[in-house]
């Protein structure tokens, strides 16, 4: 009797301390309430238990904490919003629960045009009223406010007002996070990228669930992988002269990290998002030096770096050409081990938008932005033969006039259009071009071809918003952006092949590029391009002639004709030494200041004076020919639309061509042929572009 009362005893007293230090554990867990609407619930989510944002953060966060979801769909952080959050059971719960850690996801719903239209006024006090009661249940709570994932433009509401409304919003949440001291998560920048991830625009699958509680994990840990350079930094780089050098990354949160370089060093603290920034002084060409980043745990030594000038080098098929495959190529190739001084980053990719369909593994890390990949190189045989051979030679041409070392970053994507060279904010807010963001794969503002392409590419893709290098945005999101804190000197840019189909178009786009372009690198940089050559395709002179017209538009820029080189048949010409000098002469005179010549021959004005018409120029002395042969490439235009070929000849800087008996001109025009033979140049061999002038009456002057 005594053994069984005393086996009940200490059977008792076992469940009684398991009991104890259960309730112990209980206490000791860090309560982390995730407060939100739809996205927070994991709506469309196949599993919200298991495959939410605040699910997958639970599993993140340990055995240590207690992760809640207090997330309601269609809730409005304003009170007179439509479904208001602090009127539902969520947000009672929430309030209840007393959290040591808040995340607070709210703002979507509240740019219906019911809330914000009506009840912006209320937003900050709103949310400062969910904060404040927050910290009365517990006053030691920390507080998380999170910038917004992401609504992209094929939402109902896109262009109607929740396109402008959801960044009124965004600017408010950072306001908000700043007057009341608690912390801000953003929730939006590695979503922006991804709307392969939105089904609906609005709400992300599984893997976005993912990012937001990797995001969050991190925010909260301040765990975001240790100590890492940005890609650009590798061996064997060049660092821009003469400008402040950056040398940046990300490390742990408040991670202290030791950069060692000439002969200096910096201590930097990574902010409360992992972003650390060293500045050092602006250095001049000369020397090879050596950097040294540390942090408690890794050190990274990149070593043989020079200081020079760096030119980032895009656009597509032609820019990417090979220099093994032009002109004299493999000769080059082979003299390239003496270009110690020209360093190369030739970001490739990793797999060519060839005839085929892409495998699942190309098409996922396409999706995922791992497009490319790449390192700094010493130019040699190794190097140079599949780097773009116009970057290489204009390289050549810089590292050789100017004396210093050069760093050319290539980021090129054969066939690929200028809207997928644009950035996403840029393109979501041009109302001629939004929409094809959505449907371009079906959109006549993209090329046939282009589409046809990637449909082939993309034939396999399970995802029906399968990303693709085409894809608006995706190759400025995948690769450009990339570098864009990094300073340069300048970049060239061969592209337009396909947007050929649609001039206008081109005209509207391409100033936009480079405005964004500069504004993303924070500065005024020289654009300087190639026009389109010469081959047997209709569109190409009137192309080529709005190519002409688009560098008077964009401040700080020029372009390199080289329709004198093309092929009839292939829109790839060889002959690319010739073309990169010439993008060499433009940099050299307007970005280094040399005295020389740059520019061919410049139509100013036709006049007809009887029976003749007079086209004068600038950027001409004394106009000349290419073979110094017969002058040929002229038509005139009547007022029928007739195109008569005529016989030209020089007079000084002007030309003068015969009218033919009772013809009235309306039109000249030159090189109007897809493929010429058009010959006119100035003193120093540099051609005339394409062009087509009206013909004015000297009476009229």
């Amino acid at each position: 009797m005594r053994t069984k009362k005393r086996n009940i005893f200490i059977v008792t007293l076992l469940l009684s301390m398991m009991l104890h230090l259960e309730m112990t554990a209980q206490q000791t867990l860090t309560k982390i309430a995730c407060i939100g609407d739809s996205v927070t619930a994991g709506y469309l989510l196949t599993n919200p238990s298991t495959e939410s944002y605040p699910s997958q953060l639970q599993v993140l966060m340990g055995s240590q904490y207690e992760v809640k979801n207090f997330g309601h769909s269609g809730a409005t952080l304003l009170k007179k919003g439509s479904t208001p959050y602090f009127k539902t059971e969520k947000c009672a719960e929430a309030i209840a629960y007393r959290p040591d850690v808040a995340i607070i996801h709210l703002g979507l719903n509240d740019t219906d045009p019911r809330n914000w239209a009506n009840y912006r006024e209320d937003f900050d006090a709103d949310y400062s009223w969910l904060i404040d009661t927050l910290k009365k249940q517990n006053p030691a709570v920390k507080i998380y406010i999170c910038r917004m994932t992401p609504i992209f433009n094929e939402h109902s509401r896109f262009k109607s007002g929740t396109r402008d409304w959801f960044w009124q919003i965004q600017e408010h949440i950072a306001t908000i996070a700043k007057a009341n001291k608690v912390n801000l998560i953003d929730l939006h920048e590695k979503l922006y990228n991804r709307p392969d991830l939105f089904p609906d625009a609005l709400h992300p699958i599984k893997e976005g669930a993912t990012i937001l509680a990797q995001t969050v994990y991190g925010n909260i840990t301040k765990d975001f992988g240790g100590l890492q350079l940005a890609p650009i930094f590798t061996d064997n780089m060049v660092l821009q002269r003469n400008q402040p050098i950056l040398i940046y990354g990300n490390a742990n949160g408040g991670e202290k990290i030791e950069i060692v370089f000439n002969n200096q060093k910096k201590i930097i603290t990574a902010n409360e998002y992992g972003k650390w920034k060293a500045v050092f002084p602006a250095m001049k060409s000369g020397g090879t030096h050596q950097i040294t980043i540390s942090s408690n745990r890794k050190n990274i030594v990149l070593k043989n770096i020079l200081i020079g000038d760096v030119w980032f080098c895009s656009g597509q098929s032609n820019m990417a050409f090979e220099l093994q495959k032009s002109e004299n190529g493999i000769a080059e190739v082979k003299k390239a081990l003496n270009n110690t001084t020209l360093r190369l980053f030739n970001y490739r990719a990793i797999e060519e938008t060839d005839d085929k369909a892409w495998d699942s593994i190309t098409l996922q890390k396409t999706n995922q932005l791992q497009y490319f990949s790449g390192k700094w190189a010493i130019s040699d045989s190794i190097s140079a033969k599949d780097f773009s051979a116009i970057a290489y030679y204009f390289g050549q041409n810089i590292a050789r006039e100017e004396n210093v070392p050069v760093g050319l970053i290539q980021v090129a994507v054969g066939g690929s259009p200028i809207e997928s060279w644009i950035d996403r904010y840029t393109f979501e807010h041009d109302d001629k071009v939004v929409d094809a963001l959505t449907n371009w794969r079906k959109s006549d503002f993209i090329m046939p071809w282009v589409r046809s392409r990637a449909d082939v590419n993309l034939k396999d893709a399970k995802n029906p918003k399968q990303r693709h290098p085409y894809a608006p945005c995706y190759n400025f999101e995948a690769g450009v952006s990339h570098f864009t804190e990094f300073p340069i000197k300048g970049i060239i840019w061969y592209q337009g092949e396909s947007n050929a189909h649609n001039i206008e178009l081109y005209e509207h786009l391409m100033p936009i590029l480079v405005e964004s372009w500069r504004k993303a690198w924070g500065t005024s940089l020289p654009f300087y391009y190639v026009q389109l050559s010469g081959i047997d395709r209709p569109t190409w002179p009137l192309f080529r002639d709005a190519q002409n017209r688009i560098q008077k538009e964009i401040p700080n820029s020029g372009m390199a004709v080289s329709m004198d080189y093309g092929d009839s048949t292939n829109v790839h010409p060889i002959r690319k030494k010739q073309v990169a000098d010439r993008l060499a002469l433009l940099a050299l005179k307007y970005t280094y200041g040399k005295a020389i010549t740059a520019n061919g021959p410049q139509a100013v004005k036709a006049t007809q004076k009887g029976d003749a018409i007079l086209i004068s120029f600038s950027n001409a002395k004394q106009l000349s020919t290419a073979n110094k042969k017969e002058l040929i490439g002229f038509e005139l235009v009547t007022e029928k639309g007739i195109r008569i070929e005529s016989s030209a000849t020089i007079i000084g800087n002007e030309v003068r061509i015969h009218i033919p008996k009772d013809e009235k001109i309306k039109t000249v025009l030159y090189a109007w042929k897809p493929y010429t033979r058009a010959n006119l140049t100035n003193e120093a061999n540099l051609p005339c572009s394409t062009f087509q002038f009206e013909v004015s009456s000297e009476s009229k002057k």
